[in-house]
């Protein structure tokens, strides 16, 4: 599956408040934050009680990073955008950075 059909299955899956475009990209936001919440605690879990990736916590941590695309796809949706256009958005921002010599983490 590509972004457009994905973005087009998720067209049908927006049960939230729409009728305020403050709240529709409020509630998206705080999902997404709490959908990469749900990430990272899994990470943690993993650290604290396996000390490595099980197979069932890379099911766990795969299955909300779906949760986190939906978020990124209704934002998208929402704003009307592609993710298409979201994903070459950053990379020319990276490729600016990269150009500029300036593409590191601290």
């Amino acid at each position: 599956m590509n972004f457009e059909e994905y973005q087009e299955v998720i067209k049908t899956f927006a049960v939230y408040p729409r009728d305020n475009e403050l709240f529709a990209i409020s509630y998206l936001a705080l999902g997404l934050n709490g959908e990469a919440g749900e990430v990272a605690d899994q990470v943690k879990k993993a650290i604290r009680n396996d000390g490595q990736i099980t197979a069932q916590r890379r099911a766990k941590i795969l299955e909300e990073a779906g949760d986190v695309l939906w978020c990124i796809t209704r934002l998208a949706i929402e704003f009307e955008t592609s993710l298409g256009e979201i994903a070459q958005a950053n990379i020319n921002k990276l490729e600016a950075r990269r150009k500029a010599n300036d593409l590191k983490h601290e």
